[in-house]
């Protein structure tokens, strides 16, 4: 039993609830529609028995219809933006009680990403456990231009009549999580080729070409989506409000010779280790998932709090009994099995 133990019982906890939570008696239409229409987690709206709806249909639908058409008639911009304001709120609301741990813990896309690479890592494909520094810094402005153009500009735009309805929600159209969802549900109406026009045609290629791919590379290649995911830069933008954080103290040199923290971080944050003046460590990428802390051996350099309150702290003898879980799982795979067994047969 250890931290990503617990944490892999919290997502499939929370993936039953959000993806089935109406037949589940967890919740409804109103719940999710009226009360929190702004989750911080990919909880699509699209899955007809979910719990809850991600904030971003609801940024992307009030760009579309509310904001711009208030604006083009001349009408009074504090009421155009009022449900934004309200939108944002509730997330501020959900946010701050869990930070980005939203990602980390929460999210159904996320689950299902981490249950591909541990698919890969069963089957002995190779697992690319970094991405190298440059190729980091290219991948991680991606998600920023997602949310700056996905979830208001174009929106915006389709709402002004500028570009056309199809781009009222284009995040939606091509997100990995409507298709995830909607089909753990047995539904796969969002699995097509939409031909009513070129744009949709366009966007639902686009969906469906990306979750096959996301799929591929989630068995070689850690949080796939993450990397580029809106949501993620919606939390970076408001991780100053949140209460859980993550902290380092008493950082040494060592810190960079080591770099177990880097190597067991899933998004490949090298600040984790690199970093040895600030105290706040979380960053833009940060998932809050817990694993730089469960590798870190050196007593309290790494620790999560809750406010001020401690909730893990890196030791040196959790460290080691983790650590030896982690190669045991690693070396229990079909492919190690296989080998095994052809070379007994060679001997015998």
């Amino acid at each position: 039993m250890n931290l990503s133990v617990i944490r892999k019982f919290v997502q499939a906890t929370a993936f039953v609830a959000l993806v089935y939570g109406v037949p589940l008696g967890i919740g409804g239409f109103y719940l999710a529609d009226n009360l929190s229409n702004a989750l911080p987690a990919l909880a699509c709206v699209y899955d007809k028995e979910t719990a809850d709806h991600c904030a971003l249909i609801s940024l992307q639908h009030q760009m579309d219809h509310r904001v711009a058409p208030m604006v083009a008639s001349g009408g009074s911009f504090i009421q155009a933006i009022m449900p934004t304001l309200i939108t944002l709120g509730t997330f501020l609301l959900l946010f701050v009680i869990l930070n980005k741990a939203f990602c980390g813990w929460i999210c159904p896309l996320g689950t299902f990403q981490e249950m591909m690479t541990i698919i890969g890592q069963k089957l002995g494909l190779q697992q690319r456990q970094t991405v190298s520094v440059g190729a980091n810094k290219k991948i991680r402005p991606i998600k920023w231009l997602m949310l700056a153009f996905l979830i208001f500009f174009f929106p915006l735009l389709a709402g002004f009549g500028v570009v056309g309805h199809e781009l009222g929600s284009p995040f939606c159209s091509i997100c990995p999580s409507r298709i995830l969802t909607t089909l753990a549900t047995g539904d796969t109406s969002e699995m097509v080729v939409d031909s009513s026009s070129d744009g949709y045609m366009m966007l639902s290629l686009i969906a469906t070409f990306g979750f096959g791919l996301m799929m591929a590379i989630g068995l070689t290649l850690r949080q796939p989506f993450c990397r580029i995911c809106p949501m993620l830069a919606m939390h970076a933008v408001f991780k100053k409000l949140g209460l859980v954080r993550l902290v380092k103290e008493g950082a040494t040199s060592r810190c960079e010779k080591c770099n177990l923290c880097t190597k067991a971080c899933p998004m490949d944050i090298e600040l984790i280790a690199t970093e040895l003046e600030k105290r706040d460590v979380l960053t833009a990428d940060c998932t809050l998932c817990g694993r730089c802390v469960e590798f870190c051996p050196d007593k309290g350099v790494l620790q999560m709090k809750y406010a001020v309150i401690p909730i893990l702290s890196a030791d040196p003898a959790y460290f080691k009994k983790r650590k030896q879980s982690q190669s045991n799982w690693e070396k229990s795979n079909l492919l190690a099995w296989w080998q095994k067994r052809k070379s007994g047969r060679g001997a015998s």
